[in-house]
């Protein structure tokens, strides 16, 4: 257990390092300085606690320096909730939210603040525009049965049971010659005539249509009836909100889908959707597009991207001669005859592949005298590391079903062609012999020398695809399509090779759940190797005879995503459409 102290005298002293207790006390100072000029800014409160948080770490045992860290880190909690607060009463949403969330660093706990960052990043929701509506309409014929509820006991054939139905709400039925009778028993109390008649059609298999407005035709429930004798009408719906031809086409698809309408038009224009289908279709279809909100939820993507790169490289060994040189001296001094001695040895020593430029030795005499070069030994001791650590913060707002692309990197220029005009290869005289001056002559052989190239750029580094789906539970459902580009090592044809790394899913997540969207972890660790052969493997004499070189690459990507609703529809309890088949 840790033993406080204090530099007070109702506590025990303080013991560690002088050099220690000596910044730790200063930079208390300092702080108790900043914390009580005048006017207190957030700046001088930033500063403050930067002090007391270096003291502290100096000399952690000290009550006085834990404590002064303590309150200077609630100020500047209060002074970024204050600041939040005003700016949300301006309508500064993401200043607000950017506030609470410093705010939040130096207080994580405080119950308030996640209040308060929750209303920043969650505006009450603004009215919805209206459903589509009917704007055109031409039904077929509806039948007029009596009104009131009715009770039915029956046991016999299907047709006497459609006649007792039909009749009991004061209407006539009609069979077609292909109904088949068969036994049903039915019993129904206080039904309309919607609702047994729906009823009696089940039980015998059957589908009715209206002949007149008292007049009801009765036929076997199949699709060529169906194709036969559906009354057809038709419906055109005005679709509200800003018009978007996709939006509006989406729309006619799911009518499509859904009702198998085969007659459907789409005027964007007037974003309107023209329906001719079956008469219970098109009701049905109503009751659907009734249920349809103009406006679409709006999502606050809070994106983090953290990279990590760390390189080691370190050489470590001796390089001994490895590449030796023979040399005829006579045959190399008769290249410079008549020259005087002085110029000689300054051409012998000049250049790096001077027969003087390296140790020689000599044997032999007269013409046969020869000279060996040999290179230098030479020691290698070094060490290089570098780590960079790079954080990127993003808020992206985006509509429901709109995809939101996010790009981090750099755009390399590629060239992949050159253009050079065919002047070019023309002298200056040849064009002035064809008549051009002299001046404009040589202005475009000069010109025309020159080379254009093509340059394409390639975007370089993370792009993030992300298409939020906003659920009734609370829940998002996120479409992400991550792809990481870098620049190769390799290159053909001068072009250099892109390396691709790419992933698409969909995750789900709670709203202010922060998930890992992707992880990516590479290393690379090269060893090398120089030396003489046989020597340089020997356990006892390679370190003296050899180089070793080893390089060690480790970089990682962590992305962070948390999603916001800012804006959600109204949504409330529909009935279920029924479809027949």
């Amino acid at each position: 257990m840790q033993r406080l102290c204090s530099d007070t005298a109702v506590a025990p002293a303080c013991h560690g390092g002088a050099k220690d207790l000596k910044l730790a006390r200063q930079a208390f100072a300092r702080g108790v300085e900043l914390e009580q000029s005048r006017p207190q800014t957030l700046q001088h409160l930033n500063q403050a606690y930067y002090e007391f948080q270096r003291a502290s770490r100096l000399v952690p045992q000290n009550v006085e320096y834990q404590t002064a860290l303590d309150l200077s880190r609630q100020r500047l909690a209060a002074m970024h909730v204050e600041l939040g607060r005003s700016d949300l009463l301006d309508g500064r949403q993401a200043e607000a939210s950017e506030e609470f969330r410093t705010a939040l660093n130096f207080d994580p706990q405080n119950e308030f603040v996640q209040q308060r960052m929750h209303d920043a990043l969650r505006p009450s929701p603004v009215p919805v525009a209206n459903p589509p509506e009917v704007v055109a309409s031409s039904d077929a014929l509806t039948l007029k049965p009596i009104d009131g509820p009715r009770d039915f006991h029956y046991r016999g054939d299907s047709r006497g049971l459609l006649t007792a139905v039909a009749e009991s709400y004061g209407l006539t039925e009609v069979f077609d010659d292909s109904f088949v009778g068969r036994p049903v028993r039915f019993d129904i109390e206080r039904a309309d005539f919607s609702t047994a008649m729906q009823a009696a059609s089940e039980v015998t298999k059957s589908f009715s249509v209206a002949l007149d407005s008292t007049i009801i035709f009765s036929c076997a429930d199949s699709k060529e009836n169906h194709r036969l004798f559906d009354h057809m009408g038709m419906r055109s719906f005005y679709i509200p909100g800003e018009g978007d031809p996709q939006e509006l086409q989406e729309v006619m698809n799911s009518l499509r889908t859904i009702f198998d309408f085969q007659i459907v038009s789409l005027n964007a224009a007037s974003s309107t959707i023209t329906i001719r289908g079956p008469q219970a279709a098109l009701a049905s279809a109503t009751q659907f597009l009734g249920q349809l909100r103009g406006v679409r939820p709006e999502v606050l993507l809070d994106l983090q991207v953290f990279q990590i790169d760390h390189t080691y490289a370190r050489t470590i060994g001796l390089h001994v001669p490895n590449n030796f040189n023979l040399y005829n001296i006579p045959a190399a001094l008769s290249t410079s005859s008549g020259s005087s001695l002085a110029a000689l040895v300054a051409q012998l020593e000049s250049g790096s592949t001077s027969i003087l430029s390296q140790p020689l030795a000599t044997f032999g005499g007269g013409i046969t005298l020869m000279g060996l070069s040999l290179d230098q030994i030479s020691a290698a001791l070094s060490l290089n590391e570098s780590w960079v650590r790079l954080l990127n913060h993003a808020q992206l707002r985006a509509q429901e079903q709109d995809n939101t692309t996010f790009r981090m990197g750099s755009r390399y220029p590629i060239m992949t062609s050159s253009y050079s005009s065919i002047l070019g290869s023309v002298s200056a005289s040849t064009l002035q012999a064809l008549g051009i001056s002299s001046s404009t002559a040589a202005a475009l052989s000069s010109a025309s020398s020159s080379t254009i190239p093509s340059i394409t750029y390639q975007d370089l580094g993370l792009t993030l695809k992300v298409k939020p789906q906003v659920h009734g539970n609370s829940s998002l459902a996120l479409e992400l399509e991550i792809q990481l580009q870098t620049l190769g090592a390799t290159t053909v044809n001068g072009i250099p090779i892109i390396e691709n790394c790419q992933y698409k899913g969909t995750i789900m997540l709670k709203e202010g759940e922060t998930a890992v969207a992707a992880k990516m972890i590479t290393k690379s660790d090269q060893r090398s190797l120089s030396g003489l052969p046989l020597f340089s493997t020997t356990p006892a004499v390679g370190a003296l005879t050899s180089q070793r070189t080893n390089q060690e690459e480790d970089d990682e990507l962590l992305i962070l995503i948390t999603p916001y609703v800012l804006r959600s529809a109204e949504r409330t309890d529909t009935p279920t459409i029924w479809l027949r088949r």
